[in-house]
């Protein structure tokens, strides 16, 4: 028995945030499986039949210079480190917390219409970065994954905050690439054909507001008990 079952029959499980037998199970089979897809050289272009999307949202700026202790920035990384951004009702994450962040796997949950999925992703890069964009500084942090087999699509999603530090604006991004899997059912071949894209749209718009909104009440918390 590994270590997460041992202590999953205990309850005192470290895998976060739902906890239930199936999921720690595959969770600890993730290893053994390969990122779905390659590029062949390719460019990740609309034309080579990937989508290509991207969207921010702003968050309260902060002072600027580099970000500030207990600030907006501060507190979005924390969020997105714990990828605590996502919104429960849509999509749960199982994952080992003592992991190191780079090369993570990570069990999604995601629920629609009656329907629940498990589907694994691994962390393949972590953003942590002072560079100028359009002559301006930005200082980010975040990190992406790639779908690993048993995916419904391919692709690499991207969760990163930055920081104008000649303004103090801050703001939460998702960039992401994706084109659909193999799906030998047919009955998720078509639901997924139908409702895939949208899920996906709100599961963004979702993760965008709720970041927002926890950071907008983990300020207003610090400062009513400064």
């Amino acid at each position: 028995m590994t270590r997460a079952r041992k202590e999953a029959a205990q309850g005192t499980t470290s895998v976060r945030f739902f906890e239930s037998r199936d999921a720690v199970e595959v969770l600890d089979t993730l290893h053994t499986r390969s990122v779905n897809y390659q590029a062949d050289g390719r460019e990740i272009t609309p034309e080579n039949g990937w989508t290509v999307e991207s969207d921010r949202t702003a968050l309260p700026s902060e002072s600027p210079g580099e970000p500030v202790p207990g600030g907006p920035w501060e507190i979005a990384r924390g969020l997105i480190e714990r990828y605590e951004f996502a919104d429960p009702s849509i999509i749960r994450a199982v994952y080992h917390p003592e992991h190191a962040l780079q090369d993570r796997d990570m069990l999604l949950e995601g629920r629609f219409y009656g329907l629940r999925f498990l589907i694994g992703v691994r962390i393949v890069g972590v953003v942590d970065t002072l560079r100028e964009v359009d002559g301006r500084a930005v200082r980010s942090w975040g990190w992406c994954y790639r779908t690993l087999e048993g995916h419904l699509e391919r692709g690499e999603m991207t969760f990163q905050v930055r920081k104008w530090l000649d303004t103090g604006d801050v703001e939460f991004r998702i960039d992401r690439y994706f084109m659909r899997g193999p799906m030998p059912n047919p009955v998720i071949r078509l639901g997924w054909a139908v409702f895939g894209h949208w899920m996906q749209v709100r599961f963004v718009r979702r993760s965008l507001r709720r970041m927002t909104d926890l950071v907008t009440a983990e300020l207003r918390r610090r400062g009513a008990t400064g």
